[in-house]
């Protein structure tokens, strides 16, 4: 009663550090999400940190932590900050650790030597392969990227990990972000490596002079030459695509299968299938945990007398170890295997294997060993998962508990009603879940997941994923023709599932980008009604209401211009995108088509197009040989091709697009560089332009856009903003390395713009 006296004298601040010492042993939980949030400021910072501020501020709140380590709530602030630079340090460290050369611009025709480390197959013609460069003609030992991955043009089954192969290829540099804050494949390919992607321009020959791979390469082309070997021998006893299912299933390779088959998938809610993750992780240990048990139970002597509980622990991680080698160790894959061992090493220690805490760790281990995670949709979602659903796990399991020392005795169907209600109930806490994160991320969310789910996991559980563990287990013996035949039978279900509830009206709801702060906010809140268990959690659902309510609050731009000018969209009167008629850019469109929430982005025949006389649409979009005119937001944007009609253009247009370097031309122009755009307002623009009056047109040029990358444009009033996908990363390493003439009109650079 005195503290509680006391928490009511302290105010707001004694109520906080009274509720903080109730919650004590939840505090361990909120380490993670400390450490993730210092990667994540690392990663978002406009330009490359240094190492010495962080660690100077690493030493700092080091020695505030120190200092506050007895003064109550303080100290829990200061250990806030302390996680949250640890993070910071970390990314950068990891950053260091995994820098290698990444290549600077395209390169034709170039000879390639090096180790297959990875094969492919492709649902089209040829394969995908990844190669441990040894040589580059023509490039210099430090410009080298440490791997390359092309796409042959021809299949060859003879191919395999491991061998030394030569090739000639065209390569280009991982490509940046098709939109601005959209999925950058250039930031994942930096962390795995990867400093180049192409195309094989003559056939992949075996170079018996380099010799094979040795040491850590050795081994894993050991392991990858296994996996390929499973993956072809389950493909021949199934073939077409349910062999490739198999094969995705057990060996990790999703080559083969289509892109009608995953979009199905994927609109059913059902995705989560076809990727080793902790789904498969959870279903084959948690099936050789209980078999070890169980063979190990039918000894009385061992069972009697030895903790065979901790045995099948032990042998079960084991096996998990060699499925994590034979499915690839793909990143979700080793995530998922840290949180199983994290599971086992509870038992281990005789704790409950199903807790926050553990999960928590997980995440820990992960964040230490991988930063970069933090950005990945998979772990975003894999976790938020994992975490709900054991957060609500803790909360009936105490329920239940108290029904039970209140001696309230479970109904006859109690045990098939739980059975059927938890497939139901972890669905729906699941898709809740992972809801925000899908629309942030891919922008729709599949409203039917919940049928599909209910019926397609049961057979994944008791008939697929039992039946690849019999695969594995069988196929050095030359067995496994029968249980590929029931997996083969489970994956059909799945399959025919997914088709049929792809199909339904309304399966996916498209939902056009949301705001950062509004996805903050999901997530904060999310994670405060998660984490904590007293009432305070509650003060969460006004945070997710406020986020809810401000998602829709974002500015759509009025006109898009892709990376090579090719491709553009102009914002109609009806508000939708409008695009030209191009073979090129068709990939940038439909992910802009996507980030808008419109529905016409699923295949490219849907998308709006409009070639020489509009057709559909708002906006008019005549082209001619020489170019392209626009209007939007009642400004005009000509899009040329080459020099004819610049001369009319330079008096008439707005804005000015050209595919070819600018030069001098316009005398009145204004160039966009598109670097540090969010930083500069329209008053910084006027004060550091040398011109006295604003200039018109807007112009953007073929060099502008190989710098800056994709271009957005938002008309406001008399001014434009613009926003570019290189905002951000330009100065990072997995960001673009061109450099801007030295103009010094070029100089300036603009976040906004005058227009007449």
């Amino acid at each position: 009663m005195a503290r509680a006296g006391d928490a009511r004298a302290g105010g707001p601040i004694g109520h906080i550090k009274e509720t903080l010492g109730a919650e004590q042993e939840r505090w361990f939980l909120w380490v993670p999400v400390g450490v993730g949030a210092g990667s994540a400021a690392y990663f978002a910072w406009p330009s490359e940190p240094r190492f010495l501020p962080l660690a100077l501020a690493l030493a700092v709140s080091m020695l505030g932590y120190w200092f506050a380590r007895r003064r109550g709530l303080l100290v829990t602030l200061a250990g806030l900050a302390l996680v949250v630079v640890a993070g910071a340090v970390v990314a950068k460290l990891r950053t260091e650790w995994v820098r290698a050369p990444v290549l600077a611009a395209t390169v034709t025709n170039v000879d390639v030597n090096g180790w297959i480390e990875l094969v492919e197959p492709r649902t089209s013609r040829g394969q995908r392969l990844t190669v441990r460069v040894a040589h580059i003609s023509g490039m210099r030992a430090d410009e080298m990227p440490v791997l390359v991955r092309v796409r042959s043009l021809k299949a060859d089954a003879t191919l395999a990990p491991g061998q030394p192969v030569a090739f000639r290829a065209s390569l280009s540099p991982p490509p940046a972000p098709a939109f601005p804050g959209g999925y950058d494949f250039g930031f994942t390919a930096y962390f795995m490596r990867l400093g180049a992607v192409g195309v094989a321009t003559g056939p992949v020959a075996r170079l018996e002079t380099l010799g094979p791979a040795s040491g850590a390469m050795g081994w894993r082309s050991i392991v990858e030459g296994i996996r390929y070997s499973i993956t072809q021998r389950i493909m021949t006893a199934l073939p077409g695509e349910t062999g490739a299912i198999a094969a995705a299933l057990i060996t990790g390779e999703r080559g083969g299968i289509t892109e009608d088959t995953n979009n199905a998938y994927r609109d059913a809610g059902l995705f989560h299938v076809l990727s080793i993750s902790g789904l498969h992780m959870v279903i084959m240990a948690g099936a050789m945990f209980y078999v070890f048990r169980l063979v190990l139970a039918s000894a009385p002597a061992l069972a009697l007398h030895y903790p065979i509980k901790k045995w099948a622990a032990i042998l079960a991680l084991i096996g998990a170890l060699g499925y994590l080698l034979i499915s690839g160790a793909a990143f979700a894959t080793v995530r998922s295997y840290i949180m199983i061992s994290v599971m086992f090493f509870a038992i281990l220690c005789d704790r409950p294997a199903v807790a926050l805490r553990n999960v928590a760790l997980s995440a820990l281990i992960i964040l230490l060993i991988f930063p970069e995670s933090i950005l990945d949709p998979g772990f975003q979602m894999s976790f938020a998962a994992v975490t709900a659903l054991v957060a609500v796990h803790e909360v009936l399991r105490e329920r239940r508990e108290r029904r039970e020392q209140l001696g309230r005795g479970s109904p006859p169907l109690a045990q098939p009603v739980r059975e059927v209600s938890a497939i139901v109930l972890s669905t729906i806490i699941a898709s809740v879940a992972v809801a925000p994160f899908s629309i942030f991320h891919f922008h729709n969310t599949q409203t039917l997941a919940l049928i599909a789910n209910v019926v397609a996991i049961p057979v994944c559980n008791m008939i697929v994923m039992p039946a690849a563990l019999a695969v594995l287990l069988l196929m050095p013996f030359g067995l496994e023709m029968l249980p590929l035949v029931a997996m083969g039978w489970g994956v059909n279900v799945m399959t025919w599932v997914a088709e049929q509830v792809a199909l339904l009206p309304g399966a996916v709801a498209r939902v056009p980008a949301i705001s950062p702060l509004a996805f903050a906010l999901l997530v904060g809140g999310g994670l405060w009604l998660l984490l904590w268990s007293r009432g305070w959690r509650y003060a969460a659902l006004p945070v997710i209401a406020a986020g809810i309510a401000i998602a829709p609050m974002v500015a759509r731009p009025d006109v898009i211009i892709g990376r090579d000018g090719e491709a553009f969209a102009v914002r109609g009167k009806d508000g939708q995108l409008v695009l030209p008629d191009f073979a090129r850019g068709q990939f940038e469109a439909m992910r802009w088509l996507e980030i808008d929430g419109d529905r016409r982005s699923r295949r490219v025949a849907d998308m709006p197009r409009i070639s020489g006389k509009p057709r559909g649409g708002s906006a008019e979009i005549p082209c001619d040989v020489f170019g392209c005119l626009a209007r939007s937001g009642g400004r005009e944007l000509q899009v040329l091709s080459g020099a004819g009609g610049l001369r009319d253009a330079c008096g008439q247009a707005d804005v000015i697009v050209l595919r070819f370097n600018a030069g001098d031309v316009c005398r009145t122009q204004r160039f966009i560089t598109g670097e540090r755009v969010a930083a500069t307002t329209a008053s910084d623009v006027e004060a550091t332009a040398t011109e006295p009056t604003p200039l018109r047109p807007l112009v953007i040029d073929a060099a502008r856009l190989r710098y800056g990358g994709v271009h957005l444009l938002y008309f406001e009033g008399t001014k434009v903003r613009i926003r570019t996908a290189e905002q951000g990363r330009a100065d990072r390493p997995w960001g673009s390395r061109g450099d801007l003439p030295d103009d010094p009109r070029r100089r300036l650079a603009t976040a906004v713009a005058r227009l007449p």
